[in-house]
């Protein structure tokens, strides 16, 4: 009598212990399956400078933990080809909508622009001093900088030096745009705004307090990205 309850109680315990490792198995398969669920996202395959213009060579697709991926995560290359970086992007991080800007925002907002740790400073020029109204924004022009001094003979004497070289063109007056994105191709100024280190740019006023500066426009350099 005393084997049959023990045989039967091995069988209960038998089918018990089947059937909490079948479900232990079954949620470990479902945590499994839920744990490996992933999305595509775009992150950057290199370093984006802030107000940069971003090109497709610069971002990849790869795959992200669904519970790790932001809502702002672009998806797709083609959402952030070609626009601007608000702020910069590190090499493998996620790019997301909201740091992303339009030539239009450009064209509006010149601190949209300045690069990370350079400053827009506006100078007063006249038809000869801009080269007749001819450099436009994203040109690179060098500044002259040209001192009167007198001789023993109190005699005026000028004296020019370069003061800064390529230094890139943020706007002329209060156009932002190149002439290829904008409908004006030609337009009369009289100030121009460039961008540079905060140092240079205490340089260029001293200059200006001090003498006369004139631009000098470079070859105009490849499209920026």
């Amino acid at each position: 009598m005393k084997s049959k309850m023990v045989l039967m109680l091995s069988l209960i315990m038998g089918i018990i212990t089947t059937f909490l490792f079948f479900q232990y198995t079954k949620q470990m398969k479902t945590e499994k399956t839920t744990a490996i669920q992933t999305v595509a996202v775009v992150v950057a395959k290199e370093r984006i400078e802030k107000n940069e213009k971003i090109s497709s060579a610069k971002l990849e697709i790869v795959q992200m933990p669904e519970n790790s991926a932001l809502p702002e995560g672009v998806k797709t290359i083609p959402e952030a080809e070609g626009k601007l970086a608000n702020s910069m992007i590190e090499k493998g991080e996620p790019v997301l909508s909201h740091r992303l800007g339009t030539e239009k925002e450009e064209g509006v907002y010149v601190s949209r622009k300045v690069k990370e740790g350079y400053r827009a400073i506006s100078i007063g020029v006249d038809i000869n001093q801009s080269v007749t109204n001819l450099i436009e924004p994203e040109d690179e022009v060098d500044v002259i900088f040209t001192k009167i001094t007198m001789d023993p003979a109190k005699q005026p004497v000028s004296q020019s030096m370069i003061l800064l070289k390529q230094v890139r063109v943020l706007a002329v007056g209060r156009k932002m745009l190149t002439p290829e994105d904008t409908k004006e191709p030609y337009t009369e100024y009289s100030s121009i705004t460039i961008e540079l280190k905060p140092e240079d740019a205490m340089k260029l006023v001293n200059a200006k307090e001090e003498g006369k500066i004139h631009f000098i426009l470079n070859k105009r350099p490849l499209v920026r990205e």
